[in-house]
């Protein structure tokens, strides 16, 4: 079954990830809050979305779908393995419903093996575990025809400076970055249109060695032997904003440097824990969502935006579980239309002569579709 393409001047496609959907919605200071599903039930979701029109495409961490075990690294290439037939069900799943795999990506995070770091862990043995684990990921995304491998900073990063070894760290990272190049070309695996970075500044670490795109951007082309191949997913408002940047000069910064790949999306109180809210969510961030869209087409990139962030906690039903989850989707997809919408009210603005809040004022009033007769009305009045 081929989905009908979302058909819009920026946005090629909507993508809905697995750990999204699934998320139990716990956190630090309370228990979860929905029932664990397995990654076929979460599939069943997703597709469901698929049918409704609200997505064409989704990605998954290797442990969304199928659990690790370091003793058996090779698990997805034994056809009678539990693994196999997991993912065997899946594919089939997202295949009737015709939906594609934007990204597949390992998780270095969960398990408490990987505590001290994955790519860049100070023990080489884990690094080594690292490396199996990211190349059984690399297989499983084949499997799926996965476009792109995607590198989440995870848990490589430090709290206590002087234990870093700063000497080899980001040799390490760009060494086990390196690999996934290696290994896609030694396999062939030719589903892969590249891999990309999504940095993060911190948590669930104290501080990360890739915190912001700049910093991404800077290891692609310092450390990297292929950087043509590497490009960077930010996760915005979220990612940046906990680093105070700014949304707008992330994608502008990317475009120009064309490193961006494609978008994930949600929304964030800056300088805040990672809130994960779903986009347009929250007290604040609303200005700077749509100038976000806009500078997109302003530069006329046009590309594939995915989720990422999850339901309120408040939201969760615990007894109608599948209506919440797919009723999250819906919002989600809600609020990427109201962004793209409000966006498109900023392509006739006119700048010429007015000062830097009178643009912004203008912006505003253009983004929110505000009489400017009614304002200067009121603002005459005595």
């Amino acid at each position: 079954m081929a989905l009908k393409a979302f058909d819009h001047p920026v946005v090629t496609s909507r993508s809905m990830p697995f750990w999204c959907v699934a998320n139990p919605l716990g956190d630090p200071f309370g228990e979860i809050v929905l029932p664990k599903i397995s990654s076929v039930e979460t599939a069943k979701i997703i597709a469901w979305a698929a049918g409704e029109g609200l997505i064409e495409a989704t990605s998954f961490h290797d442990d969304d779908l199928v659990k690790y075990n370091p003793e058996d690294p090779e698990d997805d290439l034994d056809p009678k393995s539990e693994t196999s037939r997991t993912l065997v069900e899946i594919k089939a799943i997202l295949g009737d419903a015709g939906l594609k795999v934007n990204t597949a990506t390992c998780s270095l995070h969960v398990m408490k093996l990987f505590r001290q770091g994955g790519l860049t862990n100070p023990d080489p043995k884990i690094r080594a575990i690292a490396k199996k684990k990211v190349e059984r990921t690399l297989r499983i995304g084949a499997k799926f025809g996965a476009s792109w491998y995607t590198y989440w900073v995870a848990r490589d990063g430090f709290e206590v400076p002087p234990s870093v070894d700063w000497k080899n760290t980001y040799r390490w990272l760009a060494d086990g970055l390196d690999n996934v190049y290696t290994y896609i070309k030694a396999k062939r695996l030719n589903n892969y249109i590249g891999a990309t970075i999504e940095p993060k500044p911190n948590e669930p670490r104290g501080h990360m060695y890739l915190p912001t795109s700049g910093h991404a951007v800077g290891l692609i082309y310092g450390l990297l032997k292929k950087p043509d191949f590497y490009k960077v997913n930010p996760e915005l408002l979220q990612h940046e904003s906990m680093a105070l940047m700014n949304a707008a000069l992330t994608l502008g910064y990317l475009c120009s440097m064309d490193k961006l790949a494609f978008l994930h999306f949600g929304s964030q109180i800056k300088a805040q824990f990672d809130n994960d809210f779903p986009p347009l969510v929250g007290p604040e961030g609303l200005k700077e969502t749509v100038q976000m869209f806009w500078v997109l087409r302003q530069v006329g990139w046009k590309g594939l935006v995915e989720y990422d962030c999850h339901m309120m906690r408040t939201e969760a039903q615990w007894d109608s579980a599948d209506a919440c989850r797919k009723q999250f989707i819906r919002n989600c997809t809600d609020a990427l239309s109201i962004s793209l919408q409000m966006a498109q009210r900023l392509d006739d603005l006119k700048t010429a002569g007015l000062s830097q809040t009178q643009i912004d004022y203008a912006a505003t009033m253009a983004m929110c579709k505000v009489d400017k007769k009614k304002v200067a009305a009121m603002s005459m009045k005595k």
